[in-house]
């Protein structure tokens, strides 16, 4: 009888109360911030994390997943009688983590050539980040419940990842500007002409896809790129950062328009935030175009 287990990282944003729920194993992504170290969901959860940024002016960095904790969690659960993992992991253009997992993988079964046909890892690349794989893998939890093969349940996430967008966006380009990932002047003249990015993440690119000015505009421009790119009542989420209201608007407005309330939130937790800062709001679907 298969006996699956499911593994992702903490860059998935799945809530801590669906890891004990549905037996998700979320590997937490290590902190730097400075000459100090902290473990992501062990020394701060969201809104701790939220203040720290606020409160550090250097650049914060987290680490990758490495090979070596991979090699120990396959392991351990080769030993605990399990036939299957599934581990969905972080966007390979943005970490090693991916990588690492597949490096692993090739490592355990040199170590356990007995554990060939009938052990088996699917390691999957998200492509992207936050619910846009974590959406997917709470699906896959209740697939496990219901019985289904672990080879159908990766194709499914492989599937949902191959055709997700998210359309987010910041209202502050402080972080981006600290990260990198928005050059410094860009950044300022953004700000002073009250200019907020909107990203489109697809197919592991992170690209500013329009701006739009003040505010007020960001959750309209949203509404209207989701309305019209959606596959018609496919579920979609919400990703936000600590601002709740934003959130609800979201969710308020994009019920109205699609005729149907999200179906998930995820808020971002540190390995998001380090780049994109904690006021962030999107959503997460599964998109229409090729």
């Amino acid at each position: 009888m298969a006996k699956i287990k499911l593994i992702t990282d903490a860059a998935s944003d799945i809530a801590p109360k669906y890891e004990k729920e549905l037996d998700i194993r979320v590997i937490p992504f290590k902190v730097a911030m400075g000459d100090k170290s902290y473990t992501s969901g062990v020394d701060f959860d969201n809104a701790k994390f939220y203040k720290m940024l606020d409160e550090y002016d250097g650049i914060p960095a987290t680490s990758q997943i490495t090979v070596f904790d991979y090699e120990e969690i396959f392991a351990e659960y080769y030993g605990k009688g399990y036939t299957d993992i599934i581990n969905v992991t972080i966007n390979s253009e943005g970490s090693a983590t991916y990588n690492n997992s597949c490096m692993a993988a090739n490592n355990f079964f040199e170590e356990h050539p007995e554990a060939k046909g009938k052990f088996n890892i699917y390691n999957i690349d998200s492509e992207g980040y936050t619910g846009a794989y974590g959406w997917p893998v709470l699906q896959a939890a209740e697939k496990i419940k219901k019985g289904i093969p672990a080879a159908e349940i990766a194709d499914y996430i492989k599937e949902w990842v191959s055709g997700c967008v998210i359309y987010f966006a910041m209202y502050t380009l402080k972080y981006a500007r600290k990260s990198g990932r928005i050059p410094s002047a860009a950044a300022f003249v953004g700000e002073v002409m009250g200019l907020r990015p909107v990203m489109r993440i697809h197919d592991h690119q992170i690209k500013t896809h329009t701006k739009v000015r003040g505010d007020k505009a960001v959750i309209p421009k949203i509404i209207d790129l989701t309305a019209a790119e959606i596959i018609p009542q496919t579920p979609y989420c919400i990703v936000y950062g600590k601002d709740e209201k934003v959130r609800d608007e979201l969710a308020e407005e994009l019920t109205k328009k699609l005729g149907y309330p999200p179906a998930e939130y995820f808020q971002i937790g540190a390995a998001i935030a380090i780049n994109a800062g904690p006021l962030v709001v999107g959503a997460i679907f599964k998109s229409s175009k090729p």
